[in-house]
């Protein structure tokens, strides 16, 4: 990134702004929220960005303060949500029949409420390798962690959203809606 330090800084907010803002609001789950901890991020930035040695790419380094901003709200106000009902707003809606459509946010429900009960890391793995496509290196070193850990926590992860949703089909007499139990728009 070559110009003025203004113009370093508006490339980054125009470059990393939004995808910071859906990697916090999967995170914290309410809009008003993720909009108040992105500008928190961006302040973070703005006074970082002198120090920033380009030893990691830019983006990693801010998905980075990203993270603990997110991490340090979750401490402060000790959320007991994390995440919203409107997991998968974005998806684009498909033409069907309405009982079809009907049962496919019933179990995108399931999932989010499924999601919503993993442990904080586990949480973190899913929206940055699902939500947020970064790279099995990427996502390890926002989280300061290995990449086998990585692999590691996204395999438990899916794991247990997996049994979750068995132990819910169980619960609501053997059947998920649709009878399908198959999480496809998570990737492996």
């Amino acid at each position: 990134m070559h110009g003025s330090y203004e113009e370093r800084i508006l490339h980054l907010c125009e470059t990393y702004y939004e995808a910071v803002y859906r990697f916090l609001y999967h995170f914290v789950g309410n809009r008003c929220d993720a909009e108040d901890i992105t500008q928190e991020v961006f302040i973070r930035v703005l006074e970082a960005l002198p120090r920033y040695d380009g030893r990691v790419q830019i983006k990693t380094w801010i998905f980075s303060i990203a993270k603990h901003v997110a991490i340090d709200q979750y401490r402060r106000k000790k959320f007991r949500r994390i995440l919203s009902t409107i997991w998968f707003n974005d998806i684009p809606a498909t033409d069907g029949l309405p009982e079809v459509v009907f049962l496919e946010k019933e179990r995108d429900q399931q999932l989010r409420n499924v999601i919503l009960k993993l442990p904080q890391k586990y949480r973190m793995v899913i929206i940055l390798r699902s939500m947020e496509a970064c790279s099995v290196k990427e996502t390890a070193e926002i989280l300061g962690v290995s990449e086998a850990k990585v692999k590691v926590d996204y395999h438990r992860a899916l794991k247990l959203i997996q049994k979750k949703i068995s132990e819910a089909e169980e619960e609501g007499g053997g059947k998920t809606c649709a009878g399908k139990t198959k999480i496809s728009y998570i990737k492996e």
